[in-house]
């Protein structure tokens, strides 16, 4: 009864992942797209809900996840729970890599805001929403996060 339970709340806690990531992305490459300083601010408001919900997916999947590899005996040990735990904690490391540059811009947005209706946005604001190195970890985690899902669904080697 647990092991249901159990299962059910940790495929919760997926989903909830890939909501927060889905809303994240889609803000970001939003606000990458606007031009003015309020707007880019107001759009990458929402990216702190997303990252919330990828942070209370994150925990409930975690720790679920493990719960279910001790109650399903799939042991700890077994090739498809060590390559999903290993990618797990690479995809979030990535995606905190991937999320400073946005959460910077939308400091720095938030700090130009009250003066800059209707303005473009700074140079530094545009490098900070265009930053290659933040798409290529929010990339990278999200491919991640989808190899996971694989492993998670198929269990190969089991």
């Amino acid at each position: 009864m647990f092991y249901d339970l159990f299962l059910f709340l940790h495929l919760i806690g997926a989903i909830t992942i890939f909501a927060g990531i889905a809303v994240a992305g889609v803000s970001l490459e939003t606000a990458r797209r606007r031009s003015d300083t309020r707007e880019i601010y107001s759009i990458l408001s929402l990216s702190r809900a997303g990252a919330l919900m990828v942070a209370i997916g994150t925990i409930m999947a975690g720790v679920l996840g493990l719960l279910l590899v001790d109650l399903g005996h799939w042991g700890y040990q077994t090739l498809w729970v060590e390559l999903a735990t290993g990618l797990f904690v690479v995809a979030l490391a990535l995606g905190y890599l991937g999320g400073q540059a946005p959460k910077r811009a939308r400091l720095l947005a938030g700090a130009l805001e009250p003066n800059s209706a209707g303005t473009e946005p700074s140079a530094r604001l545009s490098r900070l929403l265009n930053s290659r190195l933040a798409r290529l970890c929010n990339y990278a985690s999200l491919i991640l996060m989808v190899a996971i899902l694989y492993l998670m669904v198929f269990k190969p080697g089991s």
